[in-house]
């Protein structure tokens, strides 16, 4: 007689913004990793933010209830700064610890803060920490004070704690005697795209810009980039891609730095087909960090063969590995002799772009993280 099939384990994800997206880097891994495990035999199930992109998604018709085989469920959300994501979190949490799932998997520190709820009720709880989000500069006394509750309530009851950084880690062990577990994130291969849509909207050609691609905020650098971008002699230009992220006031600044200056192009947010050819057809991309967990942009510009200019954080080394450009950290001098001898050498240029792209291949992959992940979640429900 044969025995009975063992039903899947059953996941929930809290955190994100909403999946299918690239509104930022939680969006991109969720939106990766919760397909993954669906393959790998979960029942994965992500509680997404009716916020403004909802509204925009319910002018195209009903909501998705389902992406790649993951359920998706759209949580209630003040959809305003600073209470978005802790009503949208919390309410998810309350939803998620009275039905049937194994295990609640957090992507960020402030949505932690009821993480007790799904323990009490018998599950598992793994928080992901993208980045030490107290630290971030847009966040105000009140959200700062309640993220830091979330990282606290984190340490005391996840059963594990993952990491992106060798930094993170270290602040964990450091602040609170806590053990982590570091699993990065992954990529799935890049297809080069030639500039076609970039070309007809922008006026780009292949390698004759410098590319940022990210979140417009503070800790991102951006003010430095464009302070040094203004002091080269070059003719190539600046391309900025990205948009707010409750910033308004740090992008209007930015705008103001770059003045009447044609050369400095905002193109605002983008995904897709174009975003794959700024990534293609860059010169260099420039990463000036004050602040990161492990920057998926940066991984993303390595995976499609760019040459890479980062700050010398720790987070940025670890993912570079060696075969990008640094600078100090807010030094715009230094950063302007590393772009000007970039410019003035293409072959420097040039010979770090298909490194950039065996370093991704051979660290990153989709395949590797998510069967680390599963083996976390195995230990968890079965040891």
């Amino acid at each position: 007689m044969k025995s009975a099939q063992k039903k899947p384990y059953r996941i929930a994800m809290i955190g994100h913004k909403f999946i299918p997206s690239r509104d930022g880097g939680v969006e991109v891994v969720v939106g990766s990793l919760a397909p993954c495990l669906k393959k790998a035999g979960y029942d994965v199930t992500c509680y997404n933010r009716t916020n403004r992109q909802f509204k925009k998604l319910r002018k195209n018709g009903p909501l998705p209830k389902e992406y790649e085989g993951v359920r998706l469920v759209w949580t209630p959300t003040v959809d305003r700064r600073g209470l978005a994501a802790m009503t949208s979190s919390v309410i998810a949490t309350v939803m998620a610890s009275f039905s049937r799932y194994d295990l609640i998997h957090y992507h960020t520190e402030g949505p932690c803060v009821l993480c007790w709820l799904p323990k009490l009720c018998g599950k598992k709880v793994v928080v992901t920490v993208h980045g030490l989000d107290h630290q971030r500069q847009k966040w105000g006394k009140f959200a700062s004070a309640y993220i830091m509750r979330g990282e606290k309530a984190a340490v005391r009851h996840a059963d594990s704690i993952i990491v992106l950084s060798r930094g993170v880690g270290d602040y964990f062990r450091e602040k609170y005697g806590r053990e982590t577990v570091m699993i990065p994130n992954g990529i799935d291969p890049a297809e080069i795209r030639p500039a076609r849509e970039i070309t007809e909207q922008f006026g780009l050609a292949p390698r004759e810009y410098i590319l940022f691609l990210g979140r417009l905020v503070p800790e991102k650098g951006i003010h430095y980039l464009i302070e040094a971008y203004r002091k080269l002699r070059t003719d190539k230009k600046l391309v900025i891609v990205g948009g707010t992220s409750d910033t308004d006031d740090y992008v209007r600044r930015l705008y103001d730095m770059a003045g009447d200056d044609p050369s400095i192009i905002f193109t605002g947010f983008q995904q897709g087909r174009i975003a794959e050819e700024f990534f293609s057809n860059a010169y260099l991309y420039v990463l000036p960090s004050d602040l990161e967990g492990m920057p998926l942009s940066l991984l993303e510009a390595m995976n499609y063969g760019c040459c890479c200019v980062t700050s010398d954080i720790g987070e940025c080394a670890d993912v570079t590995g060696g075969c990008g450009f640094t600078f100090p950290r807010g030094n715009v001098e230094a950063l302007r002799e590393t772009l000007q001898d970039l410019c003035d050498h293409p072959e420097k240029a040039e010979a770090h772009r298909a490194e950039a792209r065996r370093v991704v291949a051979s660290k990153y992959t989709w395949q590797d993280i998510t069967a680390q992940t599963d083996g976390l979640y195995r230990k968890l429900l079965e040891g």
